[in-house]
C-alpha cells in the first residue's frame, strides 16, 4: 500500500524534526518513495508566532492503516509531541503527522479518517502534494488537486509560502 503523510513543524529545529520524522518512518514504516519540497507557512487553525515548515511524504508499506497511525503517534511522541487529551484545537508542536490517504481507500473510524478530512482546506497540504502527485484523484471527492483548489478557494498566500527545498538537499 501507499500511505501518504503530511508532515509539520514549528517549534525548535523545525527541518530537523522533519528529516528525523522521515527517517524513522522509513525504518518503522516503509520505504519512502517521494517526498515534496519542504515550505514555510503561517500557522492553520490557531495563533502562533512560530512559522511552521511542512512538506508531504509517500511510503511503500505492507502495515495496516491503523498501524500506520500507531507509527506515527508513536514517533511524534519520541521527537516530543506533546498531546493532552483535555485540550481542544491546535497548538505549536515539534512535529505533526498526518495520514493523508492510503491508496485510494476510505476509511472511517473514531480513530481515523482517510482520506484526511481537512485536506480541501489546507494550502500547506495541496501545495506539496501537487508537487509530487499532480495526476492524483481525491478519492472522495473525485477531483484532481488542482481542481480540489479551484472548488475551495484555497490558494497558498506567496508571501507566507516559502519553498525551502534547496536548503535541505
Amino acid at each position: 500500500m501507499k500511505i501518504v503523510l503530511g508532515l509539520g513543524s514549528n517549534l525548535g529545529n523545525r527541518l530537523k524534526y522533519i528529516r528525523e520524522a522521515c527517517s524513522l518512518l522509513e525504518r518503522e514504516l516503509g520505504r519512502l518513495e517521494r517526498e515534496s519540497s519542504v515550505i514555510q507557512t503561517e500557522p492553520w487553525g490557531f495563533e502562533s508566532d512560530s512559522m511552521f515548515l511542512n512538506s508531504v511524504a509517500v511510503f511503500v508499506t505492507d502495515k495496516t492503516p491503523k498501524e500506520a497511525l500507531r507509527i506515527c503517534n508513536d514517533i511524534e511522541s519520541r521527537l516530543g509531541r506533546v498531546r493532552d487529551g483535555k485540550e481542544k484545537g491546535y497548538k505549536s508542536r515539534t512535529i505533526d503527522i498526518d495520514i493523508l490517504f492510503c491508496d485510494e481507500m476510505i476509511i472511517e473510524t473514531d480513530e481515523l479518517t482517510v482520506p484526511h478530512p481537512l485536506i480541501e482546506y489546507r494550502s500547506f497540504v495541496l501545495e506539496p502534494l501537487k508537487e509530487i502527485m499532480p495526476d492524483f484523484i481525491h478519492p472522495v471527492l473525485s477531483l484532481r488537486l488542482d481542481e480540489i483548489e479551484l472548488k475551495t478557494g484555497v490558494f497558498p498566500d506567496k508571501s507566507s509560502v516559502k519553498n525551502e527545498k534547496s536548503r535541505v538537499q
